[in-house]
């Protein structure tokens, strides 16, 4: 099995459940914006593992990754890699979307809650976010349902758009 399309298309199944009746809707491998244009020909098309949205605007979009964050003190990217960060703040600019993550599995050498960091994109304090976050696959559907559901509702009510996001998730 492809682990990295089996990671994205369960999240993303699983995702659109969690986000049902709250005004925000999950889409995979949308968007398919170019990255440059030559004239009236556009290159390099993105293709987003997921994009939330809320209406026609984009309110987050995530990128799956089937690989393993570190939990090293010594590792200040715990292995995040520059090439993924990067790809995510093309995302941010491309869609005009403030909040991009990349989503890992959680596993047995990371501290026992899932992580959810925050980071600020090109300055500090600036609205555009990056998360990097982890979801325990352990449990039941209904568990990923809910730990995606709250990861979502966290990262929005924690940014410039706090109010409107925060109606959506508790009414």
């Amino acid at each position: 099995f492809e682990m990295n399309v089996l990671f994205e298309k369960y999240v993303t199944r699983v995702l659109s459940q969690a986000l049902a009746g709250s005004g925000l809707r999950a889409s995979g491998q949308g968007g398919h914006r170019d990255c440059l244009y030559d004239g009236d020909a556009g290159r390099f098309r993105t293709r987003p593992d997921i994009i939330i949205r809320q209406g026609d605007q984009v309110a987050m979009i995530i990128d799956t990754k089937w690989k393993r964050v570190t939990p090293r003190i010594d590792d200040p990217k715990q292995g995040v890699s520059q090439s993924d960060v990067y790809q995510l703040m093309a995302y941010a600019q491309l869609y005009n979307c403030p909040n991009v993550m990349l989503l890992y599995p959680h596993h047995g050498h990371l501290p026992p809650e899932p992580i959810t960091q925050r980071f600020s994109i090109a300055a500090r304090n600036a609205v555009e976010t990056l998360f990097v976050a982890t979801l325990n696959l352990g449990g039941t559907q209904l568990d990923h349902k809910s730990s995606l559901r709250q990861l979502v509702s966290k990262c929005l009510s924690s940014t410039a758009s706090k109010t409107s996001y925060e109606t959506l998730f508790n009414g």
